[in-house]
């Protein structure tokens, strides 16, 4: 289970930014200006990278992700990648924060670390200015997902990306097994429980995919749509025949890996709590 979350207020020592002093930072430029901002403090952070803190570091990610990506939806991290599930958690404790709100925290912290820090507005800043994607922190904190060209996609980049129509006509014209897995042992089952697409979850099951396939730590598609906490993903995987007595190499059952009540219950009534 996740430890106990980040506090958005700040970390030991008071060094992270509290809300309010995020709104007012925020409030230096009209709204539709705070997204120009935003990249703009992801520009100057690699520079300041020396003098924050990993827990500094760890703040400043979860709020690009939440505003990249959205609420976390990404299964936890293994046991042993300790990093990673510091990472996973800070971002998890975010929840359904708004993006608006996570520029203005993201902001405030990187003025907070270089209070000398004044940002031009976004008529003033120079051609010269690039933001790579993945934000700042890429360099010393996590590997984001690079933008794909169209040709250079996969199978697997099109079922991220929730593209039906190709993944099912890859699947039924023989040119793509089912059950083909990436680098890791994930299968596209897994990919599509992972980033909560259940239309896509139903037309793999459909197509026979192998609804308790592992992937190379051990997890089942159940293990990825409990961690996630999309009970109609869970419900939908166990109406298919999928085993929730399945462990990860961890010894984990897929109703250990969740936070949710609701899904927990889903699974030990097929189950029976932590059952070998």
């Amino acid at each position: 289970m996740a430890s106990p979350p980040l506090s958005a207020a700040g970390g030991s020592g008071g060094e992270l930014s509290s809300g309010s002093e995020a709104a007012a930072t925020g409030a230096a430029l009209p709204d539709r200006d705070l997204p120009a901002l935003f990249e703009q403090a992801a520009e100057r952070l690699p520079s300041l990278l020396p003098a924050a803190s990993k827990e500094q570091l760890l703040y400043l990610y979860a709020r690009y992700k939440q505003v990249k990506l959205g609420a976390c939806n990404t299964p936890k991290p293994g046991f042993f990648d300790f990093e990673g599930k510091q990472k996973w958690e800070a971002w998890k404790a975010l929840g359904d924060t708004s993006p608006h709100q996570a520029m203005q925290e993201y902001i405030a912290a990187v003025k907070k670390l270089d209070p000398s820090w004044n940002p031009q507005t976004p008529e003033k800043r120079g051609k010269e200015s690039k933001t790579v994607f993945g934000g700042p922190v890429i360099s010393s904190l996590y590997q984001e997902e690079e933008i794909i060209r169209e040709e250079d996609k996969n199978i697997f980049d099109y079922c991220r990306e929730n593209n039906i129509d190709y993944v099912t006509k890859a699947i039924q014209s023989k040119k793509v097994d089912v059950n083909v897995t990436d680098e890791e042992g994930r299968a596209l089952l897994h990919w599509a429980c992972d980033r909560g697409h259940k239309e896509l979850v139903s037309v793999l099951l459909q197509n026979a995919a192998d609804v308790n396939i592992q992937d190379g730590e051990g997890q089942t598609a159940l293990h990825y749509a409990a961690t996630c906490e999309f009970l109609d993903i869970v419900e939908l995987l166990l109406q298919a025949g999928a085993d929730p007595g399945l462990r990860d190499q961890e010894g984990c059952l897929p109703e250990e890996v969740t936070d949710s009540k609701a899904i927990t219950r889903a699974l030990q009534q097929q189950h029976g709590p932590g059952q070998p």
